[in-house]
């Protein structure tokens, strides 16, 4: 790694990182009971020395690799994304350009670190979140990770930097992101121990806190923290690999499919003669081929469409709350200087007035969820009754312009 670092004195040396197995005080393996559950994610000393949790500047990390998300042509602008290639040097967004040019979404492309202290960069693209599409967009944001790790292991990437994949520029809510993205890092290391020495989970103002509440779900670091973990799991934990679950797409398939013929049920050799005649299925007089439908189904997927909504809801009003609280707390000065977004008296009907001038939006080069915070912080006092928005368009330029699906996430969030 010298001939990449030279004589900078602004890289970060990983041996200063604290490993995750040092952050906190350990205990002694309890034994495990008969009427005690076991976790899903023990407690594993040797795991956690394989991980950090580190904020900072991914591009100044000393490592053999680090991570970038971008989109599918590789050309995202963004504050992130400017950086690299300002750190990297023209040589890295030359062979980006006109080497790799695209990407499709959850695929992984390799290329040298050039002017970076790493020697490799991992692109790769995430999914838009879509409330619509949830599934899709968690498959494919567990296929980015998981390519990451796989490609490492591949060409003995030993040390990794691995920034967030999932992106509020991407509408990605970082909670649920967070959950795929150590999940995933978690069930790798348990199938693949030595593929590692360390892997550090490099993060920004946009998910610090989210990283420091999760992980310890993940990869906790004593007994109590594994026992509290149950009340904090998600439901769905995914499979071995961490993927997310479809239980709706566990079919079981018999290997020999049966008949009424008797050569067929003859020839089963794991199922016996009687259950075999018993599974055989009459196409002609099953259900399904007279298009009869069951209505205790159709209620039970009633109940649980409207389960669903009422989850999705509560869900929205926490993430809220939780977006409230931060933008309570933080500075955000800088935001309200742009004078880009500010209340201005009420309508004729007595409707709260929000501006929004979009000549005063620096769209490519501010914090997009320093904006969203102060949004929220601006709003919250008129979002829960009928209000009016006025945006002037006057003098805008493409650097003016947020994201349509940036502002999707916005409007969901204060559509209350």
């Amino acid at each position: 790694m010298d001939d990449a670092l030279g004589k900078r004195d602004d890289v970060v040396d990983i041996s200063s990182l604290t490993r995750w197995n040092f952050t906190k005080l350990l205990e002694h393996p309890k034994e495990s009971s008969a009427d005690h559950e076991s976790s899903p994610f023990p407690w594993r000393n040797d795991l956690n020395s394989k991980i950090a949790l580190w904020y900072g500047d991914i591009t100044k990390l000393n490592v053999h690799a680090i991570t970038h998300s971008t989109n599918e042509h590789m050309n995202d602008r963004n504050p992130l994304s400017d950086h690299l290639y300002k750190e990297g040097g023209p040589d890295l967004l030359k062979e980006v350009q006109e080497k790799l040019t695209t990407c499709r979404t959850g695929e992984v492309k390799l290329s040298k670190g050039y002017n970076l202290p790493a020697r490799y960069v991992l692109h790769t693209v995430g999914p838009r979140y879509n409330i619509k599409y949830v599934t899709a967009a968690e498959g494919a944001l567990f296929s980015c990770y998981r390519n990451i790790l796989q490609i490492c292991r591949e060409l003995e990437i030993r040390t990794l930097g691995l920034g967030a994949v999932h992106t509020l520029r991407r509408s990605y809510p970082p909670e649920k992101g967070a959950h795929i993205a150590i999940r995933t890092v978690r069930r790798f290391l348990e199938k693949f121990p030595e593929s590692f020495d360390l892997i550090i989970f490099a993060c920004n103002d946009e998910n610090i806190e989210v990283y420091r509440q999760i992980l310890p779900l993940y990869f906790p670091r004593n007994s109590s923290e594994e026992d509290e973990a149950f009340d904090f799991l998600p439901s769905d934990i995914g499979n071995e690999d961490g993927e997310p679950v479809i239980k709706e797409r566990q079919i079981r398939i018999i290997d020999k499919p049966l008949s009424r013929g008797g050569d067929d049920i003859d020839q089963t050799t794991d199922l016996n003669k009687e259950f075999a005649q018993s599974m055989a299925i009459d196409v002609g007089h099953h259900p399904f081929a007279n298009m009869e439908e069951d209505p205790d189904k159709l209620k039970a997927t009633k109940m649980l469409q409207t389960a669903a909504i009422e989850q999705k809801n509560l869900e929205t009003r926490r993430r809220y709350e939780g977006l409230l609280k931060k933008a309570k707390n933080a500075d955000l000065t800088e935001i309200a200087g742009l004078h880009c977004l500010y209340r201005a008296g009420v309508d004729r009907l007595g409707r709260p007035i929000v501006v929004f001038v979009g000549r005063n939006y620096p769209a490519l080069t501010t914090n997009p969820e320093k904006i969203l915070l102060y949004l929220i912080r601006v709003m919250d006092p008129v979002v829960e009754s009928d209000y009016v928005v006025v945006y002037f368009h006057t003098q805008t330029t493409d650097q003016n312009h947020p994201a349509m699906a940036y502002l999707k996430m916005a409007y969901s969030l204060l559509d209350q």
